[in-house]
C-alpha cells in the first residue's frame, strides 16, 4: 500500500517535469538531474546531482534515508524528469568506469530489479570492453564502438526507439526498439567508477 502510494505521489509530483517536445524546443532534449531519493545506498550523486560515483562499501545506513523509491538491490539510479512524447537527447562522460548501463526505464519499475534486467527497461550494457543491449536479462552484442570516454543516447518515444550514439562522429552506433506503456526516465547503473551526465542537449543534426 504504501509503495502503490508513493508511486502514485511519485507520478503527481513529477508531472510537472514531464517533458515533451514543445515547439520552440522541439530540437533540445530533456534536462534533468539523478533523483537521490531512488539512487542504491552504494552509490553517491555529485556535481549538482548531475553525477553518479559507486562505492564499493557504500553509504553507511544511518545516512541513507528510508524511502520506497530507493533501489534496494541493484546499483541503480533514475532521473528526476519523465518522458511522455517527443525525441531528446543527452550524454554520458564515463570515468574510469569499466562496467555500467544507460538507458531509460518506467519510472514506477520495480526497486528489487536492476535495469535490462526486467521488461520495464531498455538499456546499453559495457562490460569486460564489450558493449550489448539488454532486454528481459537477453543480450545482443554491439560492434562498431570501442571503450567510451563520452556517448550519447537518443530517445524517440512515439517511434518507440532507443539509440546508442557515437559522439564523436555523431552517428548511430545500435538503435534499440521498446515497447514504452507510459512515462519513462533516464536511468543509471555502476559497479565501479563514476558516470556524470549532460542534458538540456540539442538533438545534433542528421540523427
Amino acid at each position: 500500500m504504501a509503495l502503490h502510494f508513493a508511486r502514485s505521489w511519485r507520478l503527481y509530483s513529477w508531472g510537472a517535469k514531464r517533458c515533451g517536445a514543445a515547439a520552440g524546443e522541439a530540437r533540445r532534449g530533456i534536462s534533468f538531474k539523478l533523483e537521490e531519493k531512488t539512487a542504491h545506498s552504494s552509490l553517491a550523486l555529485f556535481r549538482g546531482d548531475t553525477g553518479v560515483k559507486y562505492g564499493l562499501v557504500g553509504l553507511e545506513p544511518t545516512k541513507v534515508a528510508l524511502n520506497v523509491e530507493r533501489f534496494r538491490e541493484w546499483a541503480v539510479v533514475l532521473a528526476d524528469t519523465a518522458v511522455t512524447s517527443g525525441r531528446h537527447y543527452w550524454e554520458v562522460t564515463v570515468k574510469r568506469s569499466q562496467q555500467f548501463r544507460i538507458g531509460v526505464a518506467d519510472m514506477d519499475m520495480s526497486r528489487d530489479s536492476c535495469i535490462g534486467i526486467d521488461d520495464r527497461s531498455w538499456v546499453f550494457s559495457y562490460a569486460q570492453r564489450k558493449w550489448h543491449t539488454m532486454l528481459a536479462n537477453e543480450k545482443a552484442p554491439i560492434e562498431g564502438i570501442g571503450q567510451p570516454e563520452k556517448v550519447g543516447l537518443l530517445l524517440d518515444y512515439e517511434a518507440k526507439k532507443l539509440s546508442l550514439v557515437d559522439v564523436n562522429k555523431v552517428s548511430v552506433v545500435h538503435t534499440l526498439q521498446t515497447d514504452f506503456r507510459g512515462p519513462v526516465v533516464p536511468a543509471f547503473a555502476l559497479w565501479d567508477g563514476e558516470l556524470l551526465t549532460h542534458s538540456g542537449l540539442e538533438v545534433p543534426e542528421g540523427l
